[in-house]
């Protein structure tokens, strides 16, 4: 990947309880370096990542604590359904603490 092409990557982290959260938020979100740091967070602490450009810049212009507006309901629930069933795949549940 080029500098260029590095300095335009773009991460956003979302987070969703159906339990508390009448919507899921964004918690985190960033370009370049900030966008590695991200998605290094994520491998680390093995959260899945769906790689979606055109909806990361979507989501870029919500603010962090931000619920997603209603417009992009649709397209997170295809996210949040692509993450269940690879946390199905892998055995990983939301809430058990990390082997260590």
């Amino acid at each position: 990947m080029t500098d260029e092409a590095k300095s335009r990557a773009l991460a956003v982290a979302l987070q969703y309880d159906r339990q508390t959260d009448h919507a899921p938020r964004i918690v985190a979100k960033g370009r370049g370096l900030i966008a590695e740091q991200i998605v290094a967070l994520a491998e680390e602490n093995d959260i899945v990542i769906e790689a979606n450009p055109v909806l990361a810049e979507a989501l870029s212009h919500v603010e962090v604590d931000d619920t997603i507006p209603i417009e992009l309901y649709e397209a997170v629930a295809a996210v949040i359904g692509f993450v269940l069933r690879q946390s199905e795949v892998s055995h990983w549940q939301p809430d058990a603490p990390a082997d260590d």
